[in-house]
Order: C-alpha cells, then structure tokens, then sequence
C-alpha cells in the first residue's frame, strides 16, 4: 500500500487513476474481443 502512496505522491492523482482505468478496461476489451469472435463463429456454423 505504501508503494501507491508514493506512486500517486510522485506522478500526481489524475494520472494514477487514468492508469488504473485503463488497465480495466484492457481486461474487459479482451473478454469483448473473444465474445465476438465467438459470435461469428456461432453465426458461420447457423449459416451452414
């Protein structure tokens, strides 16, 4: 815990949060990327 507080002490609040936001959103983009891939997967096998 003591190694954020100096984080956020040297680079400052707004840029820790955008940090930690993006590292979120990178995990929900990969569930999303394989949601869709396997929804075209499912569609292609219908089609056939």
């Amino acid at each position: 815990m003591s190694e954020w507080i100096a984080f956020i002490s040297n680079v400052g609040f707004p840029v820790a949060i955008t940090l930690y936001l993006l590292v979120r959103i990178e995990a929900k983009l990969e569930q999303l990327t394989t949601s869709i891939a396997q929804l075209a997967q499912s569609i292609h096998s219908v089609k056939e």
